[in-house]
């Protein structure tokens, strides 16, 4: 595991502050000098947190999301938001790595659900039979085992192939769902059960990953814990025949109190 670069010159900092040769310049110079690329799909970019940036686009950023609300409390002196809804590695391969260089410090990155068929996925579910939801998860599962850590290995080379000294910190997704919760209708426990286990599949898969690139990998689904659906104090959309994209993920609240603190505790 890399050390945390943020917390390293944290900490340098703390110490050079009582040191006579350490002056107040150079310690604004040091702390100046960090800069943060947040890459990744729509639970980066915080789709379902609302307040989007118009000139995003498709790609739905927002201020809510825990790239953003994380700069906003620490200030590097660059940031550099690509996060983009629906991405799966291939786009962020394509189109999400340009900022990335030699001198980037810290990279967060939520990638593998679009990659596995979480939309697919959870469409099946809401709308077909018990059976067929249960057969689609295990697809899905199948391809995490088979063909998804290659797809993640080809991510994490590039990231450090351009950010060779980044602090590298892989996000995880939270369960969905409270079983034996507050919900009366919609998906069956067995169901949610497979759901959740899929979401537990999937995380593992991406922790392995992440760990043998020497990444950090940050679980969610502890921060979560209470706040699934079906909880009576949920961070994540249910089914929204409304506005669709939004069902699944994280509200402003799963991003400022589930994603943010897990993310900065990594940082």
């Amino acid at each position: 595991m890399r050390l945390s670069r943020f917390a390293a010159l944290s900490s340098s900092l703390l110490l050079a502050a009582g040191a006579a040769l350490f002056g107040a310049g150079q310690a604004a110079a040091a702390q100046a000098d960090f800069g943060y690329v947040a890459l990744g799909d729509s639970y980066s970019s915080g789709v379902g947190a609302g307040n989007y940036d118009s000139g995003s686009g498709n790609c739905k950023r927002t201020t809510r999301a825990y790239p953003a609300l994380w700069a906003a409390a620490h200030s590097p002196q660059t940031f550099s938001f690509t996060a983009c809804s629906g991405a799966r590695t291939g786009d962020v391969l394509a189109n999400q790595l340009a900022p990335l260089n030699s001198g980037t410090d810290l990279v967060s990155i939520t990638i593998g659900g679009n990659d596995a068929g979480f939309s697919d996925v959870m469409t099946t579910c809401v709308l077909q039979s018990e059976s067929t939801c249960v057969s689609r998860v295990n697809q899905a599962k199948a391809y995490v085992d088979s063909t998804l850590p290659g797809q993640l290995d080809q991510v994490y080379n590039a990231i450090d192939s351009r950010s060779p000294g980044a602090h590298v910190v892989v996000l995880g997704y939270p369960r969905f769902y409270k079983l034996n919760g507050t919900c009366t209708t919609g998906l069956t426990e067995g169901e949610r059960a497979a759901i959740n286990g899929a979401a537990d599949h999937l995380n593992a898969a991406i922790a392995k990953r992440a760990a043998d690139h020497g990444f950090t990998f940050a679980s969610v689904a502890g921060a979560f814990t209470g706040h699934e659906i079906c909880s009576g104090n949920a961070w994540l959309h249910s089914v929204n025949w409304l506005n669709i994209g939004e069902s699944y993920h994280p509200t402003a609240a799963g991003q400022s109190g589930g994603y943010l603190p897990v993310f900065t505790n990594a940082a």
